[in-house]
């Protein structure tokens, strides 16, 4: 049973994952055809992956069969289990409990040379939906206080296997960035009565500087103060704090500013690594006023090192208004 152990001065918690710890080391090897022959992502292969919980196929068929266009799998090695109790208890100074979770994997193609780049906007549309039809689904798990959401593209990005994938995992407790990030939007709402994700769609509409993409319903920026290189968020222009809360047409629009995001990062870091994160409020809080969902995407292109772990700051080369201009620009 994996295990949660809390750092008892800065409150961070830390999974201590023992199914992990036995992952075989030729599992890090498949990263293609070519070079390993084999993908356990790939249809024919359903056998190699736990048994899906999610699936979608145009004309039904068996479940853990070819067929699927979208298909969600626990993960082989997963940082926590669904099974079991919290258990909650001290180890004298310190807190732990037992690694309850959900970890699953969303595998967005059949086709193992697909990527999320190069699928049409409605392909895309439906690895969004699997997304919110998963949220729905963990919410019912009264253990469970929030689910995140994240794409590792590219082995440098942390990516184990190359077919096409993201994945979910959904924790007992509230992850200290996450709630860092709660505390700061509700400071803001407290003092000014107004979201602060709200105001800063608000702002960067009327600079224009950082804004790399938007249609009816997103808005895509270079934030004011990124964390590395050519960091993007995307967020809804109506205030909503929670994803799996949209209306069709918002994960229609969604889809076709990612898509779009996503290709001129392509062509102007000419496909590079990268990782998105879905930040949304917690489960049980409900709709908030104070909080805003969005996405974050960050290509890796720099790495953090000494200064960066010891301090917390975070030195990035390239200024955001420059980084919206270049992709902005792109033609895509």
């Amino acid at each position: 049973m994996p295990e949660l152990r809390k750092d008892p001065i800065v409150g961070r918690w830390v999974i201590i994952s023992t199914e992990r710890g036995k992952r075989p080391s030729e599992f890090e090897s498949y990263q293609a055809p070519s070079k390993a022959g084999f993908c356990p992502f790939c249809p024919g292969n359903e056998s190699k992956t736990p048994n899906e919980v999610l699936a979608y196929r145009k004309n039904g068929g068996v479940a853990n069969s070819p067929g699927w266009h979208i298909r969600v799998v626990p993960n082989k090695y997963p940082a926590l289990k669904v099974e079991g109790d919290l258990n909650r208890e001290g180890d004298g100074v310190y807190d732990k409990m037992n690694g309850v979770g959900a970890h699953e994997v969303i595998i967005e193609s059949p086709d193992h040379k697909d990527t999320l780049s190069h699928m049409t906007p409605g392909q895309f549309e439906e690895v969004l939906w699997a997304y919110r039809d998963r949220i729905i689904d963990l919410k019912k798990d009264m253990r469970l206080r929030y689910i995140l959401i994240f794409k590792n593209h590219g082995e440098a990005a942390g990516a184990s296997l190359e077919h096409t994938h993201s994945q979910l995992i959904a924790l007992p407790i509230i992850p200290k960035r996450v709630s860092e990030e709660l505390d700061g939007a509700l400071e803001y709402y407290n003092f000014k009565e107004r979201c602060i994700f709200c105001d800063i769609i608000r702002q960067e509409t009327l600079q224009g500087v950082r804004i790399v993409a938007e249609n009816r319903d997103f808005i895509a920026v270079s934030p004011y103060a990124p964390k590395s290189p050519f960091e993007i968020w995307i967020l809804p222009k109506v205030h909503e704090s929670n994803f799996e809360n949209c209306q069709k047409h918002h994960y229609e629009n969604l889809s076709m500013i990612f898509s779009d995001v996503l290709r001129r990062m392509d062509k102007v870091l000419n496909y590079p690594p990268y990782n998105f994160i879905l930040h949304a409020a917690p489960m049980k809080d409900g709709a908030t006023q104070f909080y805003h969902w969005h996405f974050e995407l960050m290509p890796k292109l720099t790495r953090m090192a000494g200064f960066e772990w010891g301090s917390g700051f975070y030195i990035n080369p390239t200024p955001p208004e420059e980084a919206a201009k270049f992709l902005r620009d792109a033609k895509v």
